[in-house]
């Protein structure tokens, strides 16, 4: 597990985040890691943008993926995304928000602005990486909360038909965008379940 540039203990961001800030990691920074670390043969788990990541990296083809776990992945950006995104903004100015970030990132604020911004870019709403999904044959597990702020079932509609490989979904009740928080245990139980059954098949 590893902090992404801007983010924890990470190097600070110094400037504004691209468009293709997630192909920029999944294509370079986590491939470098990967080398670094003499990692060949790999399940990726990912949150959010970090699962956006695993699917550009994977459907690169260019490293070998065992296979991904995704949590709340997007896929192109809705207008729920985006309301929230906007939402989160001014929550950022009027509550805790900014406090509760400092405990976790170098630099909450530049941690915050970085993803926030961008997001909210006009250039950004063309985000779209669905044209990825048919190039992925590993296995997927995609989980999802059904309350989930920003982002709705077509997030995962989307992978599960368009990812050559086997698609597994778990839809969560009463559970927002990070079900690693809000719903643990049964994240824990379905992803060792399909971490084991993974590692049983012969790497691709």
């Amino acid at each position: 597990m590893y902090s992404r540039y801007g983010y924890g203990g990470s190097a600070v961001l110094t400037g504004e985040r691209a468009v293709t800030y997630m192909h920029e990691e999944a294509l370079h920074s986590l491939p470098e890691l990967r080398e670094k670390l003499g990692l060949d043969d790999v399940i990726l788990v990912g949150h959010s943008d970090g699962a956006s990541i695993a699917l550009i990296h994977a459907a690169a083809g260019r490293w070998p993926v065992r296979s991904l776990i995704l949590e709340a992945p997007h896929v192109f950006v809705e207008d729920l995304t985006i309301a929230s995104i906007a939402k989160a903004a001014r929550a950022y100015v009027d509550s805790t928000l900014a406090a509760r970030m400092a405990k976790h990132h170098l630099d909450g604020a530049k941690t915050f602005l970085g993803w926030n911004r961008i997001w909210l870019d006009p250039d950004f709403r063309r985000w779209n990486i669905e044209e990825c999904l048919p190039a992925i044959a590993c296995p997927v597990l995609v989980v999802q909360g059904e309350d989930d702020e920003y982002g709705t079932m077509l997030q995962v509609d989307s992978v599960a038909e368009r990812c050559s490989g086997p698609v597994e979904t778990l839809m969560l009740p009463n559970c927002r965008h990070s079900p690693h928080r809000d719903q643990p245990e049964i994240v824990r139980e379905r992803a060792a379940g399909f971490i084991r059954r993974c590692l049983a098949r012969s790497p691709d």
